[in-house]
């Protein structure tokens, strides 16, 4: 094993508030593999407070052209692929589905607005690790597919809910079990994208991006991606209790209180 398959590919670097996580296998299309998400689940697990803005991209062509094809093997001595899952109990196998989740999830943690930037193949796993991205800005040569209903699976890395969120009921319904790839155009349409261009400017308009997301106060920031993550799941009377305690917060601390 290289040091680069124990780390799973996954390298970041850091930039005062800003923590870029890239994935950096390109002549694989940056496929995953389990040892990716325990990477990324330590990248989460070690952020700090002065940590506001997380940004996840793949170097080379593609973002994520997802699993890793040798996982696919259905021989139970093949470690992390669908055989040996599939030889497991059901509780087993759904703990160890559960830390794989914990490589994606993290990047709605409160504290830090992530973006993911994507260009060319965001597939299976490398789309949801798109979708579990606060924003998205993609390449126009960019698309994102779910193709774990034709092959017999289900998105497990947190796409349904991420997914769902973000195109509502009925699109991501259709999108889920038809496997069909989602175009950079339509994806800005249906709201799966908050900007697309041209490949050459996709480091230029992340960087916009990033400096808007860190212009705020940081405790307005962060109380502000609350509310709104919070907006998703919380009925009326919820959130309007929760933006009234978040706003006496924000005036005791103008107040100097």
């Amino acid at each position: 094993m290289t040091a680069a398959d124990a780390d799973g590919w996954v390298r970041t670097a850091r930039d005062g508030a800003v923590l870029t996580v890239t994935l950096d296998r390109p002549d694989r299309l940056n496929a995953q593999t389990p040892a990716t998400w325990t990477a990324l689940a330590a990248v989460g697990a070690s952020l700090d407070d002065d940590v506001r803005v997380v940004v996840v991209r793949g170097t080379g062509r593609a973002f994520s052209a997802g699993l890793d094809r040798s996982l696919f093997s259905t021989d139970p001595s093949t470690p992390g692929g669908l055989g040996e899952l599939g030889q497991m109990s059901a509780e087993l196998a759904q703990e160890r589905i559960r830390t794989y989740q914990a490589g994606f999830r993290w990047l709605r943690s409160p504290g830090i607005v992530s973006v993911a930037a994507v260009q060319g193949h965001a597939i299976g796993a490398g789309a949801q690790l798109a979708l579990a991205c606060d924003l998205r800005v993609l390449t126009q040569d960019a698309s994102l597919r779910l193709p774990e209903a034709t092959l017999g699976l289900v998105p497990d890395l947190t796409g349904t809910s991420t997914l769902t969120e973000l195109v509502g009921y009925s699109r991501a319904m259709e999108i889920c079990l038809t496997g069909r790839a989602v175009a950079a155009a339509e994806a800005l349409t249906m709201g799966l994208a908050n900007a697309v261009v041209p490949a050459d400017g996709l480091d230029e308009a992340v960087r916009g991006l990033v400096t808007a997301l860190t212009a705020p106060p940081v405790g307005a920031g962060r109380e502000t991606a609350a509310l709104v993550r919070s907006a998703v799941r919380n009925d009326p009377e919820s959130q309007d209790a929760a933006e009234r305690a978040a706003q006496a917060r924000r005036l005791a601390e103008l107040a100097g209180r």
